[in-house]
C-alpha cells in the first residue's frame, strides 16, 4: 500500500468514516469507554489497518475527538491519539491477524495505562494490567472474528 492512496478522495473518505464508527461507538458506549477503569469497544477497530493500511489517520482522528470529548484532558489527547496512530501503523505491518492484535494491546497498555495511573491515582501496575486484559479482550474476541469476517466476505474488494 502507497502512501498516495491515504490522500485519494477514496482514502479521505475511508478514513473519515472509520473515524466516526471509532467516534460513534466510544460514545454509544461512553459508560465504560473512559475513565480508569474502562472497556473501549470502538479499540476493536484497531485491526482495521492490517486488512486495509487507509484506516490508519481514520482511528487516529476517531481516537482524538473522542478523547478530545473524554475526561481526561490534554494528556489524553495527546498521548491516547499518538498511541493509537503508533498502534495502527505497526498493526498495518503485521504479518497475520493474531499479532496484529498485539500492538494495540501492548502500546494502549503501557501509554494509555501509565498516564491513566497517574492522573486518577491509582498504582501504575493496576492500571498496565487492567488497560492491557481490556484491551486484549477487545482485540482478540471481537477485533480478530471482525477482521476474519471481513476478509472471508470480501467486503473490501467491492470499496478498493
Amino acid at each position: 500500500m502507497k502512501n498516495k492512496r491515504f490522500f485519494t478522495p477514496h482514502g479521505i473518505a475511508l478514513s473519515a468514516l472509520i473515524a466516526a464508527l471509532y467516534t460513534g461507538l466510544t460514545f454509544v458506549l461512553a459508560p465504560i469507554s473512559f475513565g480508569p477503569v474502562q472497556f473501549r469497544v470502538s479499540e476493536a477497530l484497531t485491526l482495521l489497518p492490517f486488512c486495509l493500511p487507509e484506516a490508519v489517520p481514520g482511528l487516529f482522528i476517531g481516537c482524538l475527538i473522542s478523547n478530545m470529548l473524554g475526561g481526561f484532558g490534554i494528556i489524553d489527547i495527546v498521548l491516547g491519539s499518538a498511541a493509537t496512530l503508533a498502534a495502527a501503523w505497526i498493526t498495518s505491518k503485521m504479518p497475520n491477524v493474531w499479532l496484529a492484535a498485539l500492538p494495540p494491546v501492548v502500546i494502549n497498555a503501557v501509554v494509555v495505562g501509565t498516564y491513566i495511573a497517574i492522573l486518577s491515582s491509582t498504582p501504575v501496575a493496576w492500571s498496565i494490567i487492567y488497560i492491557g486484559a481490556s484491551q486484549a479482550a477487545i482485540c482478540y474476541a471481537v477485533g480478530v472474528p471482525l477482521i476474519l469476517y471481513v476478509k472471508r466476505s470480501g467486503v473490501l474488494e467491492k470499496y478498493r
